[in-house]
């Protein structure tokens, strides 16, 4: 499965490929906690918290994401939940420019509620300890800015250390000002860019985290506004000692290749770099900048793509301020707050939106899709006609599970004989509609956990339906679908569950998720 628009959630070298096709949608699940169906709310998993609206001064220092949006809350996923969001970690959901092969690797992502994420991932290598990486996501999630783009979440598995970001769907500030030939931000933008990071480090220095990895232009990504906001992935360390510093030497502060370790100053020098890449539209190397900067030939070091429209006031403004960030001595340097108020006056055009400067369209929600002819399946879970659902599923029987299980002789075993007795005789329950006895027969089929089936899942998804337990039918559902990721039976019982827990919208975008694959599956297979 694909996504519907283009992405980004930046990295080292982490840039957005925008989707050429717009009209497959990235799935995703809501946490599949091994509960009972008490403890397990799916309705309540993700709650906004209830704030304000963003004041009217973009420059200002407010919370929040943008106005009339809330960032979600912080949870802790689970690995099952994220493998769904990027449909299994698959090589076609990275937005990582060095892919597969670079040490921490960011996915795209949607979760059941709709929402999009971002998730990097981690080698076990690099956090051996998955409490230390609990405890320093906690407090990294605590944060809440409108110039960042918010950590909301992150998983420890045995083997797996991931973290959960908000989604910025436009493409970061590496792509537009190293990229894309055709299009060149122009200067006011870029003066925003420049204030609106300050303003993100400066809230985060104030909140006792002044140390950024890695600053870079691909940090700086673009939300759905064209607002800049700073990628909150630099906050946690790529490692538990810090010692990772992924750009090039020529860009990196003096002080960590004398000690090795990123300090307050060392944010201060990296942030300088990025001026610099405002300035000049290209990476260019600090030492090689301050002597243009000494010779006092701006013109030299300015971005000729602006062909001159800028105002040389602010921009020996801008080169004073990138000078004094670079300099050699950390102590020299300015701190986050004079950065904030040295850049503040120079932006002078707080009522144009940012979509307008960089030239992108103005985000609206989506229209609903049309409606569209639906099969039987997809006409009775529209009607919520549980018993027309029973039938088809009985007429069914395990048709998509072909090729799921594939035993050999010797793995023929007494426990998986009497595991697929069980399943036999929940089948003989579920077609009598003894759902009691089906899910408890069903279930020591699934507890065994040698085969799996899909089928099975839909089965007792509907079982727990039938007996008024929603949520652990929805668990099944999700499960289906992690086994069977296109399986359009898993989209249709997941739009059957949420719509008796009263997530109607959810419900229809999962019944129309459905047909899709339904449409896509009878047009060309399974595959």
């Amino acid at each position: 499965m694909g996504c519907c628009q283009s992405f980004f959630c930046g990295d080292e070298g982490v840039a957005a490929e925008e989707e050429k096709n717009g009209n497959v949608q990235g799935q995703v699940q809501q946490q599949l906690h091994q509960t009972t169906p008490t403890q397990h709310n799916h309705h309540h998993h993700h709650p906004p918290p209830t704030v304000g609206p963003e004041p009217p001064s973009l420059a200002g220092s407010g919370t929040g994401p943008g106005p009339g949006r809330a960032p979600a809350a912080f949870s802790e996923f689970s690995l099952v939940e994220l493998k769904a969001a990027t449909n299994n970690f698959s090589a076609d959901f990275i937005v990582s420019e060095s892919g597969e092969k670079a040490a921490n690797v960011v996915y795209k992502g949607r979760l059941q509620n709709r929402s999009w994420i971002a998730v990097k991932k981690f080698t076990k290598l690099a956090w051996p300890d998955p409490k230390q990486f609990a405890e320093e996501a906690r407090e990294v999630g605590k944060l809440r800015h409108r110039r960042v783009a918010n950590l909301i979440g992150y998983c420890c598995d045995e083997e797996e250390r991931l973290l959960v970001a908000e989604f910025m769907p436009n493409d970061t500030l590496a792509k537009h000002l190293f990229h894309w030939e055709n299009q060149t931000i122009e200067w006011s933008m870029r003066l925003r860019v420049s204030l609106y990071i300050a303003e993100a480090l400066d809230y985060c220095g104030t909140e006792g985290f002044p140390i950024y990895h890695d600053l870079n232009a691909y940090r700086v990504l673009f939300d759905e506004d064209g607002d800049p906001r700073l990628s909150c992935f630099g906050l946690m360390k790529n490692s538990r000692d810090g010692k990772s510093y992924s750009t090039n030497l020529a860009y990196t502060p003096p002080e960590y290749l004398k000690h090795g370790r990123v300090t307050r100053e060392s944010v201060i020098y990296s942030f300088g770099t990025v001026l610099l890449d405002l300035l000049s539209g290209k990476h260019i190397p600090p030492s090689h900048a301050l002597d243009v900067i000494r010779e006092k030939n701006i013109v030299l070091l300015m971005d000729s793509h602006l062909e001159g429209k800028f105002s040389t006031e602010f921009a020996i403004v801008v080169v004073n301020l990138a000078s004094k960030c670079l300099q050699y001595e950390p102590r020299e340097r300015p701190s986050t707050k004079e950065l904030v108020s040295t850049l503040a006056p120079l932006h002078t055009t707080p009522d144009v939106p940012s979509y307008s400067m960089l030239g992108i369209p103005k985000h609206e929600e989506a229209p609903s899709t049309p409606p569209r002819p639906l099969s039987p399946m997809g006409e009775a879970c529209s009607r919520m006609d549980l018993t027309a659902i029973h039938q088809i599923l009985v007429t069914t029987h395990y048709r998509d599970d072909e090729g799921t299980n594939e035993l050999s002789f010797q793995e023929w075993t007494q426990q998986i004989r009497d595991m697929l007795e069980a399943r036999k005789r929940g089948d003989f329950a579920f077609k009598d509609k003894d759902f009691k006895t089906a899910i408890d027969c069903y279930s020591q089929f699934i507890n065994v956990g040698t085969m799996v089936s899909p089928t099975v899942f839909a089965r007792r998804s509907l079982c727990y339906l039938l007996c008024d337990q929603p949520d652990p039918a929805l668990r099944d559902a999700m499960q289906a679908q992690c086994v069977y990721p296109d399986w359009p039976t898993a989209f249709y019982m997941q739009s059957v569950a949420l719509a008796k827990l009263d997530m109607h919208k959810d419900a229809a975008d999962m019944l129309n998720e459905a047909t899709s694959l339904e449409e896509k599956r009878q047009r060309g297979g399974r595959g």
